[in-house]
């Protein structure tokens, strides 16, 4: 059997992971004697990568960041909040693991929003579905939903999503049908599916943010029991990164002058 054939038939059994490695690894057996075992191994592990790679891109894509984030982005050089381990630990999913929630409060540019996608992302690494959203948006959507009559529909694909990231919470307070609505869908995901929420509104504020106190109070306690809060400092990230620019500009043009 020729490289060709096995490219051919890898191919057909959708083997994409051994059909893009097979020539590397079939010169690399001639070239160092490996034997037939190793190379199998080897052509096996190209495989698992290939397929968690793809699944990490379908991950990503369904899950409907509004921009990319990466937690080796995150800038540790002044004290925002959060200490390293914490950040590597929320990075390995411990709060999903564990079924809880994710408050991220902090006022505006403190970087709750780039951090909760940050997250996001590499939970889709490691093959966690997830959804993003802010909190405004998905009501809009919700009621798109209600006139074409696929409102139960929407709820049950939300509640796929092992985690729902819901961001921007409490720019605005929300009325009883909206109250409701989110209700339904945490009532769903209670001590089984996560959330992770932003917020520029600490939690004891959130009951003021609905019209029914029971309901009220019934979202906040599925939203705060279980969770893990972090409370984001240090000032707006994006007038510092704004700031510098600006310095370099000055900079580049007092050289020029």
């Amino acid at each position: 059997m020729t490289i060709d054939q096995v490219k051919s038939l890898t191919h057909k059994l959708r083997l994409f992971g051994i059909h893009n490695a097979v020539e590397r690894r079939y010169a690399e057996l001639k070239a160092s004697n490996l034997d037939a075992i190793e190379m199998l191994h080897l052509l096996l592990e190209d495989e698992s990568l290939q397929r968690r790679d793809a699944l990490t891109q379908r991950l990503t894509t369904k899950a409907k960041f509004r921009s990319y984030a990466d937690i080796e982005d995150w800038n540790s050089s002044f004290d925002r909040g959060i200490t390293k381990p914490k950040l590597v630990e929320l990075a390995k999913g411990s709060f999903c693991h564990n079924k809880e929630n994710l408050i991220l409060l902090g006022k505006t540019g403190e970087g709750k929003t780039h951090l909760a996608q940050a997250i996001g992302r590499r939970l889709c690494q490691e093959g966690i579905r997830v959804s993003f959203t802010s909190v405004n948006l998905l009501f809009e959507e919700i009621a798109c939903q209600r006139i074409a009559g696929r409102y139960l529909i929407f709820i049950r694909n939300l509640n796929r999503s092992q985690v729902l990231i819901l961001d921007d919470f409490g720019i605005r307070a929300y009325t009883h049908d909206e109250a409701s609505i989110f209700m339904d869908i945490l009532e769903e995901r209670y001590r089984n599916l996560s959330v992770i929420i932003t917020s520029q509104v600490d939690p004891r504020g959130w009951l003021k943010l609905f019209d029914d106190p029971v309901i009220a109070e019934a979202i906040v306690d599925r939203l705060v029991n279980p969770s893990q809060k972090i409370i984001l400092k240090g000032g707006s990230y994006r007038e510092k990164i704004g700031v510098k620019l600006t310095e370099k500009s000055v900079d580049a043009k007092t050289k020029k002058s």
